[in-house]
C-alpha cells in the first residue's frame, strides 16, 4: 500500500471535509441559540461527570443551611443521583426560577459578586443539569404544611407532593439526550470514585454537618456532626491521625487552620491534600507550592505530604469566580498570602519531640562569629558552580568547624560530656548516667536518657515510653544544619555587584515583571533592571550564589516572582550547600561516643527546630513503646 493513504485516515478526512463543505455551503445567518442548547453548552462546562453534579448540589444544600445530607448514588450516579437535605426549603413560587439559568438568591449585584461568602452564585447549575438529564426537585418550607415538586425545566408546573422540611434534587439517567457526553464517561467504579472523593472534600469542610453516602442501595459511608480532628481522622485515615500536627496562624485578615501529615507521613501521591479558602475546596497552584516550599527541609526525595488546611479572609481579597468548577482561586496579594502560608506551615513543621511532650524548644543560639568562616569558606573550600546539566555542586569541605567531640579520654570528665554548640563553640550542657535519672527527669527529657551505642551507628536510650533509637549521624547532622541556617539568616543579605553585568535576551514578560518587581528582587538580593523592551541585565547577586549563571539564576527568580511573588530559589540553592556542609561536618558512623556525649546529643535534639528528619527528610529516631516490645517477645499472649 506504498503512497495510498490507510482507510481509516482517509474516512476521517472525508468526514471532516463533508462537515467543512455543509458549514460554508448552508451560509447561515447569526441568530440567537435556543434556550434549550444554552444549557447543554453551560453543562459541558459545569457538568463535567456525575462528581461535578454531586458537587454543584451539595454546595446548594449547605448555602441552605443543612445540617443532615444524604447521596444516593446509582451506577456510579450515571443512572441516578439523589441528595436529601434539611435546609431551608424552596418556596413553590420561587422553584420554577431555582431551575431558569442565571437565578439565584446568593448575589444582586456587582458589590454582592466581589464580596461572596457562598460556595455557589452562578444560577447556572441546576438548569444544566436538566438540560442534560431527567430532573425532579421536591421542596418544603417550614411554614409549608407540605412539600411541592416540579419535574423537568423551568417550564414545568409545580405540583403538590409529600416530604419533609429540606430538599430533594432526584438526576436520574445522565446525559440521556446527549449520548456523545455518555461515551467519555469511565466505568462506574471509577465514576463512584470521584463522586466518593468529591464528597469527602466537602464533609472535610464542614465537620458540623452529618452526610451519609449509598451506593446501588448499600451504605458506604456516614460522617456524624463532629469536630475537625475526628472528622480529619475519618476522612484521610489513623495513619495521618496518628502522624499530624496542629496548624494555627493568624495576620491581619489571613487566618490559617487544620492539620499537617508529618514527614515521615508523606505519601508516593498527592491524593491526601485538601486545602481550602473560605470554607471552598481549591487546586490552586500557588498554595500548593507555598506548602511545598515549607516541607522542602524535612521531605524525603519524590514524597508528597499530607495535610487538610483552611485559609480564611476577607472575600473581597479574593476571586472566586475564574473557573466554572470554582476549584481555582486568584488572591488580590498573591505574595503576602504565599509568605503567610509558608511561614506559618514551616513554624508547625518545626515542632519537635519535645513541644509534642510539652517541652518548648529554645531557641538554637546563632552567633556573628561564625559568618566570616563561613565567607572563608565559600572562597576556598566550596567552588560552587554550575555543571553542564544545570546542577548546583558543592565540593567537600575539609575545614574543621568547631571542635564537635574530645578525643582525648583523659580529657573527658565522668559524667560531662565535652559536645560543644558548633556555632558558639561553647559547651552544651550534659545529663549524667541513666542510672541517676528521675521519672521527672524523663517527662522533662522526651527523648529519655542514652543506654549505649550500637555498631557506632545508633543510639540506644530509654525513656517514659520505652526504647529509643536514634540515628547519631542523621541527628546531628540536623542540629549542625539548623545552627547554620539561623546564623546565615541572622546576618543581612550580602549582595554581590557583578564587575560586568550580565544581559540576556528577555521575552516581554521577564521584562515587565522585572519593571514591577523591582522591591521584591532587591529584597532577595538581585539587580535586575531592563535596557531595552526585550534585554534584561543582572547587575547584582547574593553573594552565596555569586559563582552561580546570572542568566539562569534571574531566569528561575522571575519566573517564582511572577508566578508566587517571591522566589525560593535562593533558600533553595543555599540550603544545598548548608546540607552538604552540614553533612560532612557531622560525627561519622563508626564514631565512638560515651554516654554522657550521647545524652548531650538527646538534649540538643529537643531544642532544635525539625530534629525529627535530617536534611534528606530521612527520620533520625523511632519510639519503640512497652507494647511493642511486650510484642517482639509474646508476652502476656
Amino acid at each position: 500500500m506504498s503512497g495510498t493513504a490507510h482507510p481509516s485516515a482517509v474516512a476521517i478526512r472525508s468526514r471532516y471535509n463533508a462537515a467543512m463543505h455543509a458549514t460554508q455551503s448552508s451560509h447561515r445567518p447569526i441568530q440567537p441559540l435556543s434556550d434549550q442548547l444554552i444549557s447543554q453548552i453551560a453543562a459541558g462546562e459545569v457538568v463535567e461527570r456525575p462528581s461535578a453534579v454531586v458537587k454543584e448540589l451539595l454546595e446548594n444544600a449547605l448555602d441552605a443551611g443543612a445540617t443532615q445530607i444524604t447521596v444516593r448514588l446509582e451506577q456510579g450516579g450515571v443512572k441516578r443521583i439523589a441528595i436529601t437535605d434539611n435546609g431551608r426549603g424552596i418556596p413553590p413560587e420561587q422553584m420554577p426560577l431555582a431551575l431558569a439559568r442565571h437565578a439565584t438568591s446568593k448575589i444582586a449585584s456587582l458589590n454582592e459578586l466581589e464580596n461572596v461568602a457562598t460556595l455557589g452564585f452562578r444560577g447556572e447549575a441546576l438548569a444544566s443539569i436538566a438540560s442534560v438529564a431527567q430532573l425532579t426537585l421536591t421542596s418544603r418550607t417550614a411554614d409549608a404544611p407540605h412539600a411541592w415538586e416540579i419535574v423537568g425545566n423551568h417550564n414545568a408546573q409545580v405540583a403538590p407532593s409529600s416530604g419533609a422540611v429540606g430538599t430533594t434534587i432526584d438526576v436520574q439517567d445522565l446525559y440521556f439526550n446527549t449520548p456523545a457526553r455518555r461515551k467519555f464517561l469511565k466505568t462506574e467504579q471509577t465514576e463512584f470514585g470521584h463522586c466518593a472523593e468529591v464528597l469527602r472534600r466537602i464533609a472535610l469542610s464542614r465537620p458540623d454537618v452529618a452526610f451519609s453516602l449509598t451506593h446501588n442501595g448499600k451504605t458506604v459511608d456516614h460522617w456524624n456532626v463532629t469536630d475537625i480532628a475526628k472528622r480529619s481522622a475519618h476522612v484521610l485515615g489513623n495513619d495521618f491521625a496518628g502522624a499530624r500536627l496542629p496548624i494555627e496562624a493568624q495576620a491581619g485578615p489571613l487566618t490559617l487552620s487544620g492539620f499537617i501529615g508529618l514527614p515521615t507521613a508523606a505519601k508516593a501521591r498527592a491524593d491526601a491534600q485538601y486545602f481550602y479558602v473560605n470554607g471552598r475546596f481549591v487546586r490552586d497552584k500557588l498554595l500548593t507550592h507555598a506548602v511545598r516550599s515549607a516541607y522542602q527541609d524535612v521531605l524525603h526525595g519524590d514524597r508528597y505530604p499530607s495535610y487538610a488546611i483552611s485559609l480564611d479572609l476577607d472575600p473581597a481579597l479574593v476571586d472566586v469566580n475564574v473557573h466554572p468548577s470554582k476549584i481555582e482561586v486568584r488572591f488580590r496579594d498573591s505574595r503576602a498570602v504565599h509568605q503567610f502560608v509558608f511561614h506559618a506551615v514551616q513554624r508547625a513543621l518545626a515542632q519537635t519531640s519535645a513541644t509534642a511532650h510539652g517541652v518548648a524548644p529554645a531557641p538554637t543560639p546563632a552567633s556573628s562569629s561564625v559568618l566570616p568562616w563561613l565567607r572563608e569558606q565559600q572562597q576556598t573550600s566550596f567552588s560552587s558552580q554550575f555543571a553542564g546539566s544545570g546542577g548546583f555542586g558543592v565540593a567537600q569541605t575539609t575545614a574543621n568547624y568547631g571542635a564537635l567531640f574530645s578525643t582525648s579520654q583523659t580529657d573527658r570528665p565522668a559524667f560531662s560530656a565535652t559536645f560543644t554548640d558548633t556555632v558558639t563553640g561553647s559547651p552544651v550542657d550534659t545529663i549524667g548516667l541513666p542510672s541517676n535519672s528521675t521519672m521527672s527527669d524523663e517527662e522533662e527529657h522526651p527523648l529519655g536518657f542514652a543506654l549505649a551505642q550500637l555498631h557506632g551507628i545508633f543510639v540506644l536510650a530509654q525513656n517514659r515510653k520505652g526504647l529509643v533509637l536514634v540515628d547519631m549521624h542523621a541527628a546531628h547532622e540536623r542540629i549542625l544544619y539548623e545552627q547554620l541556617k539561623n546564623a546565615l539568616d541572622s546576618d543581612a543579605m550580602q549582595v554581590q555587584p557583578l564587575l560586568i553585568p550580565v544581559t540576556f535576551y528577555a521575552d516581554e514578560v521577564e521584562v515587565g515583571t522585572a519593571t514591577e518587581s523591582q522591591d521584591i528582587l532587591r529584597s532577595l538580593g538581585f539587580d535586575i533592571t531592563p535596557l531595552s523592551p526585550t534585554t534584561l541585565a543582572v547587575r547584582a547577586v547574593p553573594a552565596l550564589l555569586k559563582n552561580a549563571d546570572a542568566q539562569s539564576l534571574a531566569r528561575d527568580v522571575l519566573r517564582d516572582v511572577r508566578e508566587f511573588g517571591g522566589s525560593r530559589i535562593l533558600v533553595e540553592r543555599r540550603n544545598e550547600m548548608l546540607g552538604t556542609l552540614a553533612c560532612h561536618t557531622a560525627v561519622r558512623a563508626n564514631r565512638s561516643l560515651t554516654i554522657p556525649e550521647m545524652n548531650a546529643l538527646l538534649r540538643q535534639m529537643e531544642i532544635t527546630e525539625r530534629a525529627d528528619q535530617c536534611n534528606h527528610g530521612r527520620p533520625t529516631w523511632v519510639q519503640l513503646g512497652l507494647s511493642d516490645l511486650d510484642k517482639l517477645f509474646l508476652r502476656g499472649q
